[in-house]
């Protein structure tokens, strides 16, 4: 485990029920209590460690490029932390280091793994529903002034605010679900109340797959002062909207899937057509470790937080923000009466 805060611990625990892996070193560079692992001195003392099969990553999101590439480059399996980096460009970097490598590679995108989704998916992809029309997803989060003394609120580190810390996982679910990609986006990103620089605080984004037709709306915030998931796909035939997700703190409201035919009484469902699904485990980091370790042991390799789904991600994140940019140079050009 390179990185032993919360993120590594829960790794930690995901792991170690299993009969044949054994957590043997542990690394972070700010707690270096005892705990029940041995601690190694540096990261790279993990990396280097031949008997060691796999590196968990679970930094800061500036260490993840290069600890993931020199963890492949030394002939590990690497689970890493998301986001993979802060571009496309740079993903792309670590895909060559990877296929090098021919190692596993996955990415920890842990809401695919959330039961309330896992059921989503089944759905849609059974067909009862028809094609995806349109999908609208909200999260949010509160933060407070303990929040702009973290490395989160400094770009360099982060490479950006809530959306390629939180809404990535919005967005990775509407291409998952939707099993495509967004070419045509338009996107409002600003920092309004923390005003801190190239950390935004609320993204508003609109985008359309011009293949399939689907079209999705994304809020990522920072200022929900009520932290908030929620996500609807609504199909030719029906919907799904999942309102809550369950997690340790119990912060986001219980996990409830509810799922309609429409058209079941025309023009429209009513209350009574829904079906109602109410989850109250988590179970996703248990079903993510065991889709990596199957990854490895199954010789398959990764098939989902694969690499490839990490670059389709970050392109979106890309081409949002770049929005900001666009807007802001023609703010600038307002400003100074269009010089």
């Amino acid at each position: 485990m390179v990185g032993f805060g919360k993120m590594g611990r829960i790794r930690a625990d995901s792991v170690k029920g299993h009969a044949d892996v054994k957590v043997t070193k542990v690394f972070d560079s700010y707690d270096t209590s005892p705990c029940e692992y041995q601690r190694a001195a540096t990261a790279q003392e993990i990396i280097d460690d031949p008997d060691i099969d796999a590196v968990f990553v679970c930094l800061p999101n500036h260490l993840n490029k290069d600890t993931t590439i020199s963890a492949l480059r030394a002939g590990k399996h690497v689970f890493c932390e998301k986001p993979p980096a802060f571009n496309a460009a740079e993903v792309r970097e670590i895909q060559a280091a990877e296929i090098a490598a021919g190692k596993v590679l996955m990415y920890g995108f842990n809401h695919r793994h959330h039961d309330a989704v896992v059921k989503m998916h089944e759905l849609i992809r059974s067909g009862r529903y028809g094609k995806i029309l349109w999908m609208r997803g909200r999260y949010g989060k509160s933060v407070d002034n303990n929040y702009l003394n973290t490395w989160r609120a400094n770009q360099k580190l982060a490479g950006g605010g809530i959306l390629i810390d939180q809404g990535i996982h919005m967005l990775d679910l509407f291409l998952y679900l939707s099993k495509g990609s967004f070419d045509e986006i338009h996107a409002l990103v600003s920092s309004r109340y923390w005003n801190i620089a190239d950390v935004e605080d609320n993204v508003f984004a609109i985008m359309r797959d011009s293949n399939t037709g689907v079209e999705a709306s994304l809020h990522s915030t920072m200022t929900q002062w009520r932290h908030l998931f929620s996500i609807e796909v609504f199909l030719e035939r029906g919907y799904m909207v999942l309102n809550g997700l369950k997690t340790s703190s119990n912060s986001y409201g219980d996990e409830e899937l509810t799922v309609a035919l429409n058209r079941s009484t025309a023009p429209a469902a009513t209350w009574e057509d829904e079906e109602r699904f109410k989850y109250h485990t988590d179970n996703s980091w248990d079903r993510e470790a065991d889709a990596f370790l199957h990854a490895i042991t199954g010789g398959q390799g990764a098939t989902i937080g694969t690499s490839e789904q990490a670059l389709q991600v970050m392109d979106v994140i890309d081409r949002i923000y770049s929005n900001k940019r666009r807007e802001s140079s023609q703010l600038y050009d307002t400003l100074n009466g269009g010089r």
